[in-house]
């Protein structure tokens, strides 16, 4: 499998991935992405380099977007002053699931943070989701807080605000890694 960036034109591709995930969540019966995600903030997030996707021969495996931007309301001054990158939308294929395909994510994620001078991978998980909270404990996030004041990027009440972190370290992913190093020129894709 081969992680690539996204591009512009992947956003209906990416849309359609999180309505599927938003499918499997109803199923499982939690609201978790039951609003869709604004196109133009995906968009954005995709022309500034920061969402990727695990392709697998022609299938879309996973996506993720790594920033240095945290979501407004969440983490502290203080914490904000400490070198960070945020995980936002990891999202995996019914396809590819259990197959560690988010662990390795997650992996990849560290070492890309470690690799930009980051101490922390942080994240926000949906506040009701505990089985999303417990596989992020067992992936070595530690819980930070759970925030439910505030709005939500595509509207309404914040839902997002279970916040967790784990150390930046160097990792073995197993992706065929075709994303530009931080601090590199990107990479051309066809």
């Amino acid at each position: 499998m081969r992680i690539i960036p996204a591009r512009s034109d992947d956003v209906s591709r990416l849309l359609a991935f999180r309505e599927e995930a938003a499918a499997w969540l109803s199923r499982l019966g939690t609201d978790q992405w039951r609003r869709p995600y604004p196109a133009d903030k995906l968009l954005e997030t995709i022309e500034a380099g920061t969402v990727f996707m695990v392709v697998d021969g022609d299938a879309t495996a996973a996506t993720i977007t790594l920033t240095p931007e945290a979501e407004p309301g969440l983490w502290t001054g203080q914490e904000l002053a400490e070198p960070s990158l945020f995980i936002n939308k990891l999202t995996v294929a019914r396809t590819h699931a259990g197959a560690n395909v988010g662990g390795r994510l997650l992996d990849w994620a560290g070492d890309r943070a470690y690799q930009a001078g980051a101490k922390w991978l942080r994240l926000d998980a949906w506040t009701t989701n505990e089985g999303l909270q417990a596989y992020y404990l067992r992936q070595g996030f530690e819980h930070v807080r759970t925030v439910v004041e505030g709005a939500a990027v595509n509207g309404g009440p914040r839902v997002s605000g279970w916040l967790a972190q784990r150390p930046t370290r160097p990792a073995e992913h197993g992706f065929t890694d075709e994303t530009r190093v931080p601090g590199e020129a990107a990479p051309l894709r066809e």
